[in-house]
């Protein structure tokens, strides 16, 4: 709880190359730790669903303030697929509700259906799309869920669940009250950023300016800063002056090494990754197979505050066996034996969690880093 707090959203995807992303997400922060954390948190109201980034967990005291914005999210894809429904399935969708309504929570696997779809949004069952159209228009939650797959129920009744239950905040803020904190939550979030990229944390439009900051500055809810490098100011929370006081005086070291989901929120921007990290990264899983260049679902890898490469991996857990089909260290990265050692206790680490302690590494680029990243995995 205190890890999505501090993210204030863990986005949602079902990919299972590795574990599934919120999973790993937390794993890069809190190490070995037991998965069903997640849908305990999500299941005792502590946690709920909505859109956000894309589709988020978020704390139960902030899906007040996502619900209260779900009408300015107008242009993203779901709503507009839920509108669509609700033009086209009126009737269908009423009797689903009211089934919700008068049965209790569903499942999508509770429906059948005939044909197989390629994937996708339209590949769905009908009953498939009516449920997240009637998510993403606000009129059923996710009670909890089972193996992962979602159980909706009505959202009156998920509401009454949450934990803490509703502030009122929300409904006391305007538009503008509520974007101001999205974009405070957003540069908490992360640390230090320029205004231009703040709008992507949460979706929002237009993009964030600095003279849209100004208030914030002035009210001392935000920080001002020259980074080296930047063309533009840059903008750290209050929470954090004692961490900004520590980096001014050189005093705050990176220590954590860590492998990263592809939807993890340091990563997911790459306009911010290439002006932070100097990292080019894109998810490759939907590009056909002959295009890619790294691989399938491949992971950054952060390394005392830098990324110093990524890894095409593949846990195999009928065999018990984590395969790491490639590692790729970034140019200029030295790929000594203390990179090398890191990299071995995170990646046991990250197999022993897996249930896939067997560690079967094929190559590395550089060829040189295989032997000393095998030696390392070897004393692990």
């Amino acid at each position: 709880m205190d890890a999505v707090l501090r993210m204030r959203l863990l986005q949602i995807d079902t990919i299972h190359v590795v574990a599934r992303s919120p999973y790993l997400v937390l794993f890069s922060r809190l190490g070995d730790y037991p998965p069903e954390w997640l849908e305990q948190a999500l299941a005792d109201g502590r946690l709920a669903e909505c859109w956000a980034h894309e589709a988020c967990f978020v704390t139960a005291a902030d899906f007040p303030l996502h619900d209260a914005w779900r009408h300015r999210r107008g242009h993203h894809w779901s709503y507009r697929h839920a509108e669509r429904m609700q033009r086209e399935y009126p009737a269908e969708m009423r009797a689903l509700l009211e089934r919700i309504g008068q049965t209790g929570p569903v499942r999508s696997a509770d429906f059948t259906r005939e044909d197989r779809g390629a994937g996708g949004w339209w590949s769905w069952k009908p009953e498939k799309r009516w449920l997240e159209a009637w998510f993403a228009l606000g009129e059923l939650m996710v009670l909890r869920r089972e193996r992962f797959q979602r159980v909706y129920d009505l959202a009156g009744r998920v509401r009454e669940r949450l934990d803490p239950p509703d502030s009122g905040v929300a409904s006391g803020l305007d538009e503008a009250g509520l974007r101001r904190h999205f974009i405070a939550d957003t540069v908490r979030a992360l640390g230090v950023v320029p205004a231009r990229w703040i709008a992507d944390y949460y979706r929002l439009r237009p993009q964030v300016t600095d003279q849209e900051m100004r208030p914030l500055l002035v009210d001392g809810e935000v920080l001002q800063v020259d980074v080296a490098g930047w063309d533009a100011p840059g903008y750290v929370h209050a929470d954090h002056a004692g961490a900004l006081a520590k980096a001014l005086g050189g005093r705050l070291r990176a220590t954590h090494t860590a492998v990263l989901s592809p939807f993890d929120p340091l990563v997911w921007d790459r306009q911010r990754l290439q002006g932070m990290f100097g990292f080019d990264y894109a998810l490759e899983c939907y590009v056909p197979a002959p295009k890619r260049q790294y691989g399938y679902f491949v992971l950054p890898i952060l390394h005392r505050g830098a990324l110093v490469g990524r890894l095409d991996a593949k846990a195999h857990r009928s065999k018990g066996e984590f395969e790491i089909k490639a590692l790729y260290l970034e140019p200029g990265v030295d790929g000594d034996t203390r990179l090398a050692d890191a990299l071995a206790d995170v990646l046991q680490r990250l197999a022993d969690w897996h249930g896939t302690p067997t560690v079967r590494l094929t190559r590395t680029r550089p060829a040189a880093f295989a032997r000393l990243l095998r030696g390392a995995l070897a004393n692990h």
